[in-house]
């Protein structure tokens, strides 16, 4: 069986490309923080996933999902699009300090992506998730979803920004 690897592509992952089920990947906090990064752009576009990752942290949790590092809130947005709140960041970000992203979280929730993605027949879409504000590298990012999606033949599709003037 041949494993698929990461298609890179330039463009905005809150318009992810191709057809079929598509599941947006975000790293969301655990502090309850939504404003920076990614979220921005999710909350221009839809305001459920907002909404519910707002109501899971105030909440502590729901009946059938814990507010905890690892878990991962799936929101549909449309009909064959999902926005996925991965818990994958502890706090914030502190200048000179670790990142916030826990890698070991990181990939707990790309597990449980993994497991949605194949009862849904659905791709992932993904930023360079964890290297912004999270501060995480790349280099451990990388094969953590090449380990827990590609491997299993999920497709994943990675969005960069085009380079300014494009």
């Amino acid at each position: 069986m041949t494993k698929l690897t990461i298609d890179y592509v330039y463009g905005d992952v809150t318009n992810p490309i191709g057809g079929g089920v598509r599941i947006i990947g975000s790293l969301s906090n655990d502090a309850g923080g939504w404003g920076a990064g990614l979220v921005i752009q999710i909350s221009r576009r839809w305001a459920e996933p907002e909404r519910q990752y707002r109501r899971w942290y105030r909440m502590r949790g729901l009946p059938d999902l814990p507010f905890a590092l690892g878990q991962i809130q799936f929101v549909q947005v449309a009909p064959e699009l999902y926005v996925a709140n991965i818990l994958g960041q502890h706090g914030y970000y502190r200048k000179g300090g670790p990142p916030a992203v826990r890698y070991d979280a990181l990939r707990e929730g790309l597990a449980r992506l993994r497991q949605f993605a194949e009862q849904h027949g659905a791709s992932v879409h993904l930023p360079r998730i964890g290297c912004g504000l999270a501060h995480g590298s790349w280099d451990q990012v990388e094969p953590i979803i090449r380990e827990e999606l590609c491997a299993n033949n999920i497709e994943v599709i990675v969005y960069d920004l085009p380079p300014r003037g494009r």
